[in-house]
C-alpha cells in the first residue's frame, strides 16, 4: 500500500459528479492546481455505512475548500452506478464533489487498497499535498466508518508545518522544542 512520502498516482480516472448522466467525465490526479487533495474510498454503492461517510465528508466540503483542499471520493463502482445511487438519495445528491468510478481498479490497485476477498476498496483516506505527495493515510476495514472531522483536523495540523500534539485542534498552541 502507498503511504506517507509516496507520490499519489498521477493517472486520469473516470468520475461522476452531480445530477447529470455520466458523459465520460475524467479527473487528472496529476493536476493539483496548488491545492491539497482529500481522496477517500468506500467499498460499494448502495450499502449501509458508505452513505454515512459520503454525507459526512460532503457536509465538510466547504471547510476543506477553505483550507485549499479539494474533496474527491470513490469506489470500484461505475459512473452509472454512482449516478443511480445519487439519484436515489437526496443526501447523496447533495454531496457535490467528484466520485471516482474505478471499476477497472487501476487506481485502487496502484494505491494497494483492494480487499482481495471482497474485490472492493477498503475505507481508505489519503491527504495529498500540493506537490502530489501523500502526507496522511488511514485505512479502515469494510465494516467500520470513518470520522471526516478527524480528516479535517489532521489537514489543519499538516498545514501548520509544526509539531502538533495529540488531539491538537486548530487555534491551539503547537509544540516548540527547547533550543
Amino acid at each position: 500500500m502507498l503511504t506517507v512520502g509516496d507520490k499519489f498516482p498521477a493517472i486520469t480516472v473516470p468520475v461522476q459528479q452531480g445530477g447529470e448522466l455520466p458523459a465520460g467525465e475524467t479527473l487528472d490526479l496529476a493536476q493539483t492546481n496548488g491545492k491539497w487533495k482529500i481522496v477517500f474510498f468506500w467499498p460499494k454503492d448502495f450499502t449501509f455505512v458508505c452513505p454515512t461517510e459520503i454525507i459526512g465528508y460532503g457536509d465538510l466540503k466547504d471547510d476543506f475548500e477553505d483550507r485549499d483542499a479539494v474533496l474527491i471520493g470513490g469506489s470500484t463502482d461505475t459512473d452509472f452506478v454512482h449516478y443511480a445511487w445519487r439519484k436515489s438519495d437526496e443526501r447523496l445528491a447533495a454531496a457535490d464533489f467528484p466520485w471516482i468510478a474505478d471499476n477497472k481498479k487501476e487506481l485502487t490497485n496502484a494505491l494497494g487498497i483492494i480487499a482481495e476477498e471482497a474485490g472492493v476498496a477498503y475505507r481508505a483516506t489519503f491527504i495529498v499535498d500540493p506537490d502530489n505527495v501523500i502526507q496522511h493515510v488511514t485505512v479502515n476495514g469494510l465494516n467500520v466508518g470513518r470520522n471526516p472531522q478527524e480528516t479535517l483536523r489532521i489537514l489543519d495540523a499538516l498545514q501548520t508545518d509544526e509539531l502538533c500534539p495529540c488531539n491538537w485542534q486548530e487555534g491551539q498552541e503547537v509544540l516548540k522544542p527547547a533550543a
